[in-house]
């Protein structure tokens, strides 16, 4: 998906209709201070603006990537700061990238276990089953 902002303001409709998200979740972003509340119309409207567009097509693309909100609270000072080096956002990449490999062994670790599991089960019409036996035990 694209995220490039539109050449022109968006009410918060349009730009949950443009970026492929709910309206929700735009909300949710300035809840918590990762986007801006933007400027309003005479009516009330809430109207983003090319950067308000660029920073919520920032957001959503390093949420896609996996990047944690506090992740992304860190990438989002040092671009606002305009004074970051690259190693600064390297060294928050990476940190990512050691977390996404310690989540991949606890998945093949965990797929491993149901493997053997699921191979103890015969899978037929009796009550005893060797799964639910291994999950009971775990209690």
């Amino acid at each position: 998906m694209s995220f490039a902002a539109a050449d022109h303001p968006l009410k918060r409709g349009a730009l949950a209709r443009r970026f492929g998200c709910n309206i929700e979740t735009i909300r949710y972003y300035e809840n918590i201070a990762l986007l801006a509340a933007p400027e309003r119309t005479s009516g009330g409207h809430r109207v983003y603006s090319q950067g308000d567009q660029a920073r919520l097509g920032f957001i959503l693309r390093a949420r896609e990537l996996g990047f944690s909100v506090d992740e992304l609270r860190s990438l989002l000072s040092l671009s606002d700061s305009r004074v970051y080096t690259c190693g600064e956002v390297l060294a928050v990449t990476e940190r990512h990238l050691d977390d996404i490999g310690r989540k991949i062994s606890d998945l093949r670790r965990l797929q491993r276990t149901l493997a053997d599991m699921s191979a103890r089960c015969a899978g037929g019409d009796v009550p005893e089953c060797p799964i639910m036996d291994a999950l009971v035990a775990a209690v």
